[in-house]
This record gives structure tokens, sequence and C-alpha cells, in this order.
């Protein structure tokens, strides 16, 4: 059995993850060597050996997922732990959080950073599964079967919101879309749910552009995007020095560790902004070595979602594909000047502890929803006498009408 089970790891997934992590690592230190010195009197290599401690625990934290069966996730102590572990983490910052970049988001433990709404992406993802598979046969009533995620979901994005990160925030709720619109809801149930969120909008927008909701600063952000040279000492620095870094770098850039804007013209060069030294350094190529393995790792993840048999297990990798395809398209949004820049890092690549470890502890999660579909599919296919006796597959997978597996 257990030749079985190591036959059907995605190995493709799993070294399509290892080649992002190592690449991204070596583009953290290439891209911070010169901020850690300059910004902060650090060793050269302080960003790159913070990162490598990072990897090994979010490397040992894959490999357990990928090895836990992850319908245990479906126990109600679980889930109960997730839910209200979630909730305290967030209500936490308001007493404990460390703030950085004018935002409350950080919580200290000895001389490391944890920022807990990273983690709380995975939670919801594993509660919406959770509660979406326990809810198929009732799925489409609003009160019992659409509500109470919602509620849940909202929540938690209020908390975040308030921090102030509406990065995150819009991740989570964006996420919430793409697994309950492949939830096997019906079109005339979503239909409800979409009025019932433009109604919410529109009570929230007085409240939003009238009471100040936004910061100057935040304001700011839209006003650099729309004229960034216009505005190029002031909200348009970062986007117009991001423009700079890319157009230099051309086919096959400058060479690696011969970044020009990496010398203080370019804030947050090694996080939000690490594409764009990628782009300077390594040219299109490096960009596209990036892209199509990204690309690649998220359709990987919706492929897995198609097969699964299993509404939580679909639901898990739709949520999971989805995380990491709505912060990659943020980011490189964001450092092109399609959208307002909202300090959201791009999966595998930039720096940040929280953000590796989260992202390593889902990808264990999705190569075990894999593992275990492959499984079924190789070693549990039922022989033509034992099909009389297999249970209606409708039966213990989204229904047909669910806009996902209309794909």
């Amino acid at each position: 059995m257990v030749k079985k089970i190591i036959k059907s790891y995605d190995y493709s997934l799993i070294l399509a993850v290892i080649l992002l992590c190592s690449f991204g690592l070596v583009m953290v230190y290439s891209s911070s060597m010169i901020t850690a010195v300059a910004r902060y009197g650090f060793e050269p290599d302080h960003f790159f050996q913070r990162q490598k401690l990072a990897l090994i625990a979010g490397g040992l934290a894959f490999l357990v997922m990928m090895i836990l069966p992850y319908r245990a996730f479906l126990d109600g102590r679980i889930l109960k732990f997730i839910v209200f572990g979630s909730i305290g983490l967030l209500l936490s910052l308001f007493f404990i959080g460390h703030v950085a970049g004018n935002a409350q988001s950080w919580i200290k433990v000895g001389g490391m950073s944890l920022q807990p709404g990273e983690f709380v992406k995975l939670s919801v993802i594993i509660y919406l599964a959770a509660v979406y598979d326990k809810k198929q046969t009732y799925i489409d009533e609003f009160g019992r079967g659409v509500l109470p995620p919602l509620i849940f979901t909202g929540l938690i994005c209020f908390f975040v919101v308030i921090q102030p990160d509406f990065g995150t925030a819009f991740i989570i709720g964006m996420i919430a879309v793409c697994m309950i619109v492949s939830s096997g809801m019906a079109v005339k149930s979503m239909l409800k749910l979409i009025s019932f969120l433009l109604l919410f909008a529109l009570l929230m927008t007085p409240y939003i552009f009238i009471k100040g909701f936004f910061s100057d600063e935040q304001l700011s952000r839209f006003t650099g995007v729309s004229d960034p040279f216009g505005n190029e000492g002031g909200a348009g620095y970062q986007l117009v020095n991001s423009f700079y870094a890319i157009g230099s770098g051309g086919l096959k850039g400058l060479g690696l560790g011969q970044s020009v804007q990496k010398y203080g013209y370019l804030p947050e060069s090694h996080t939000d902004f690490i594409m764009a030294i990628i782009a300077e350094e390594l040219g299109i190529l490096g960009v596209l070595f990036v892209i199509i393995l990204m690309a690649f790792v998220v359709l990987k993840g919706f492929a897995v979602a198609r097969k699964c048999q299993d509404p939580f297990g679909t639901l898990l990798a739709v949520g999971i594909s989805s995380m990491i395809a709505i912060q990659t398209m943020i980011n490189l949004g964001g450092l092109t000047g399609l959208i307002p820049i909202t300090g959201v890092p791009l999966p595998f690549i930039s720096y940040g502890g929280s953000s590796i470890l989260l992202l390593l502890i889902s990808m264990g999660l999705l190569v075990n929803v894999s593992m275990f579909t492959n499984y079924r599919e190789i070693y549990k296919k039922p022989t033509r006498n034992e099909q009389k006796d297999v249970p209606d597959i409708k039966a213990v997978q989204p229904r047909e009408k669910s806009v996902f597996k209309s794909f």
C-alpha cells in the first residue's frame, strides 16, 4: 500500500514548487543584499538567511501536509479550532500587534514576526470547503446553506480591513467567491447572493467615501497609478522606478546581481517589487520562467479539483489554486501599474516568512488531495461485478450545475 501511495504523488507539481522556492531564494539574496547593508545595517545575506530558515520550516510543514490525510480537517474539533483560532489571532493584533507599513498586521515572537492574516487565508479555505461539503444536500437554501459561511468570511474580512490591510481582505473575499462558484450552488441561488452583496456594498458606500474610510496615503495610491510620472517625487515614485527596472531588462536582462534599481531607488525591492528586479536582471526570459511555473501550479490545482470525486477535496484545491492565482495577478498588476499598489507579495518568490510558510502548508495540502485523487482513480476502480454496488458518483461530488464543473 505504501508503494501505491508513493506512486500516486504528483511529482511534477512538487518539482514546480521546489523550483519556484529555490529561484525565489536566489532572487531574495540578489534583490536584498544592498538594502540589508545600506538601509538596515545588516549583513548582505541577512534576508537570504531568514528566508532560508522559513523555507526549511515550510518544507517540513509541506511534508507533514503531504502525508496527513486531508479529510482529517473535517473533524468538528479541528474546524472549531480553525474558526475560533483565526478570530482570536486577528483580535490579538489590537492588543499585541506590531505596526509595519502603516498596518497593525504583525505579531512579534522573539526575533521573528508573524502575520496572522496570511494564515487566516488557509483557515477560510478549509472552513468553506468543510461547510459546503456538509451542506451539499441543502446548499441552495439561503438561510442554512449560503448565509452562515458568508457571515464568518465577512467577519474575517472586517477584522483584516480595520488593521488596515485591504489587499489581504480583498484576496480572502475573492477566494470565497471562487469557492462559492465551485460549490455546486444553483445559478438562482448565486443571483440571490450577488443581489445581497450588491445591497451590502450600496449601504457601505456612504461610509467608505463620505466618512473617510481610506486614508490620504491609501488614496494617493490611486493617484500614483493614474499619473505616475506626474507624481514621480511622491505617490508615483515606486511605480516609476518599477517601470525603469522592467524597461532596462530587455530580453535577457542586465545579469544576475546587476540591478541598478535595488541600490535604494526601488523601495521594497525584495518583497512587493521583486518581479521588477527579476525583469531588470534576467529580462523577459526570467519573468516568463516564473509566470510559466506559477501558471503550471495553478492549472494543476484546478485539474486536481476537476478530477477529485470528493466535494471537500475539490473545494480545497479550488481555494488554494485561486489564492495563488489571485495573489500573483494582484502583485503583477501593482508593479506594472494596472491596479493600485496593495503590498501583496509574489507567491513563492517575495521575501516573507509568514507568506512562504502559508504557501508551503497550502501546497502540501494540495499535493495530498492530488495523491488521494490519483490513488482512488488508479487503484480503487471497481471491477464489472463490483460496479453494481458502487454508489452514484453524483452523490459524493458537487452537482453538475456547479459553474466550476461546467468548465
